[in-house]
C-alpha cells in the first residue's frame, strides 16, 4: 500500500472522526439546545478524536519507515549464497545496492547472476508484503486510537484542556527536533573537524597562507602533501562579503527610508513588491548576470584607463552579490522603520525639528536593532553564497585584498572538496568538514556581536 494511498485512508478517517466526536458530544447532552452542559465546544470533541486516530497512526507509520529497509536487507542477505554473505562490508553493500537497483528496474553495476536475480525478486516479494502490512497497522491503530477516544467522550470532559495539551506538546517536540537537528549538524562537523585536526594541524589550518587540498595517491607524485591554510579563503570570503554590503547596505537602507518616510501609498504599493523580487530569483541567474555582463564590462573599464584586471574578479561577484541581497536590508529595514511608534515622531515635531532631522535623530536609532538583524541577515546570505562566487569570482584561492584580481570563498572551497568520488578518510575531504565548522564560527560572532547592539540599543528605546 503505498504512502500516498495511506494519507488519504487516514484523512478521510480523521474527518469521520471529527464528525462523529462532534455528533457524540452533542447527543451525550440531549443535542444543541442543551450545549451550555458540555464543558467545551463542541468542535473540540471532534478534535480530541482526530488528534488520537492520526498521531499513533503518523509516529507508527514514520518508525515503520525508518526500520523497514534495515530488516528487509538483512532478511535478504541472510538469503545470499555463503560467499556473498562473507564479502567485506564495502563490496557485500553494492551488492545489496544492485538487488535494489534490480528490483525496481535500474541498471546494475555488472551483469546480475542467478543468485542476485533471485534475491531481487525474493525483495519485491518483501517489500510488497512490507507495505500492505504497513498500510493494514497504519489504519488499525488510527481506528482504535479514534475509537477509543470517541469512546471517552462525555459532558464533563474537559476536552479544550486535552487538545489543548496535545497541541502544546506537538509544538514542544516540533522545537525540539530543530534544536536537536542543529546539535546533531554542529556535532557531525565538529567530528569530523577533529578527524581533519589529526592530520593537519590546527595552526596549518588557521594561519596557513597556502590552499592547496591536492593530496597524491602515491607519496612519490607531484604534491603528495598539500597545504590547507584557510587565510586565502577567508580574506576572499570577506572581501567579497565586504563588497557585497558596501553597495546593499546604504542602497537597501535609504530606499527603505524612502518607502517607509517619504513615498505615498500608492507609490510604496508597486514600488516595495518590485523591490523583493531580487529576493527571488535563482542565485544561478546572477551568476550568469554577473559572469557574461558584470565581469566583462568591468574587465574593459579597467582596460581603459591601464589597469590590469582579471577577467573572474572579486569586484564582480561583490557588486552583483549586493544587488542580491538588497531586498534582505530594504525588506527588513522598512518593516522595523514602520513598527517605530508614531508617538516618537510627533515629539520630535512637537520640538521643532524637521522630517529628515527626525529620521536621522529618532527614528533611526530607534530602529537600529532591526535594521542591525537586517544588515545580518544580508552579511550571512553573502558568507554562504556560492553559485555567483563560482562563476563570476573563480576557484582561485589567491591571498590578495585586490578587488579586481581571482579570489574563491569558503563555501565554494566546501563544494570543490565534496564534489566526485571522494574517500572520507583523506584530509583533502575532511578539509571541507573543517571549513564548516570554521564558517558556522564566523557566523555565531556575527551573531553574537549584532545581539549585543541590539541590546544596548533596545534598552535605551524602551
Amino acid at each position: 500500500m503505498q504512502n500516498s494511498l495511506i494519507l488519504i485512508v487516514l484523512l478521510l478517517l480523521t474527518a469521520l472522526g471529527y464528525h462523529f466526536g462532534r455528533r457524540r458530544a452533542l447527543h451525550s447532552v440531549g443535542g444543541a439546545q442543551a450545549i451550555r452542559r458540555l464543558h467545551s465546544l463542541p468542535s473540540y470533541y471532534g478534535l480530541y478524536v482526530v488528534l488520537w486516530a492520526i498521531i499513533p497512526a503518523l509516529l507508527v507509520m514514520l518508525l515503520w519507515g525508518l526500520v523497514q529497509d534495515t530488516v528487509l536487507n538483512e532478511l535478504i542477505i541472510s538469503t545470499l549464497p555463503t560467499e556473498m554473505q562473507s564479502l567485506p562490508p564495502e563490496r557485500l553493500g553494492l551488492v545489496v545496492n544492485d538487488i535494489h537497483n534490480l528490483a525496481i528496474g535500474n541498471i546494475t553495476s555488472e551483469t546480475p547472476s542467478p543468485a542476485i536475480e533471485a534475491a531481487a525478486a525474493h525483495l519485491r516479494s518483501l517489500q510488497a508484503t512490507a507495505d500492505l502490512a504497513r498500510g493494514l497497522v497504519v489504519l488499525a491503530i488510527a481506528l482504535a486510537g479514534a475509537l477509543f477516544a470517541w469512546r471517552a467522550i462525555a459532558p464533563a470532559m474537559r476536552a479544550r484542556n486535552r487538545v489543548e495539551s496535545i497541541l502544546k506538546g506537538l509544538m514542544v517536540a516540533s522545537a525540539m527536533v530543530a534544536i536537536l537537528t542543529t546539535i546533531g549538524i554542529v556535532l557531525s562537523v565538529l567530528f569530523e573537524s577533529l578527524r581533519f585536526f589529526q592530520k593537519v594541524p590546527v595552526t596549518d589550518f588557521l594561519f596557513g597562507l597556502q590552499w592547496s587540498p591536492q593530496i597524491a595517491i602515491r607519496s612519490d607524485q607531484v604534491g603528495a602533501s598539500g597545504a590547507f591554510g584557510a587565510i586565502p579563503l577567508l580574506v576572499g570570503t570577506l572581501l567579497i562579503s565586504f563588497i557585497a554590503l558596501v553597495v546593499a547596505v546604504p542602497i537597501g537602507l535609504m530606499s527603505a527610508i524612502y518607502l517607509a518616510e517619504y513615498a505615498g501609498p500608492r507609490l510604496r504599493a508597486w514600488a516595495k513588491p518590485v523591490l523583493e523580487v531580487l529576493a527571488g530569483i535563482p542565485t544561478v541567474v546572477y551568476g550568469f548576470f554577473a559572469a557574461l555582463t558584470v565581469a566583462p564590462f568591468i574587465r574593459e573599464m579597467g582596460e581603459s584607463v591601464g589597469l590590469d584586471v582579471s577577467s573572474e574578479s572579486a569586484l564582480a561577484a561583490g557588486l552583483v552579490m549586493g544587488i542580491m541581497i538588497i531586498p534582505f536590508v530594504s525588506s527588513l529595514s522598512d518593516d522595523v522603520i514602520n513598527a517605530v511608534p508614531q508617538s516618537l515622531r510627533d515629539a520630535a515635531y512637537g520640538l521643532g525639528a524637521t522630517q529628515s532631522e527626525t529620521i536621522r535623530q529618532v527614528i533611526l536609532p530607534a530602529a537600529l536593532p532591526g535594521i542591525m538583524g537586517g544588515v545580518l541577515l544580508a552579511a550571512s546570505r553573502a558568507i554562504g553564497e556560492t553559485m555567483i562566487v563560482v562563476m563570476a569570482a573563480g576557484l582561485s584561492a589567491n591571498l590578495t585584498v585586490n578587488p579586481l584580481e581571482a579570489v574563491t570563498t569558503v563555501t565554494v572551497q566546501i563544494v570543490t572538496l565534496l564534489v566526485g568520488d571522494q574517500e572520507f578518510d583523506s584530509a583533502k575531504t575532511l578539509a571541507a568538514f573543517a571549513l564548516g565548522l570554521l564558517l558556522f564560527l564566523i557566523t555565531l560572532s556575527l551573531n553574537i556581536v549584532a545581539l549585543r547592539i541590539v541590546r544596548r540599543y533596545r534598552e535605551q528605546y524602551d
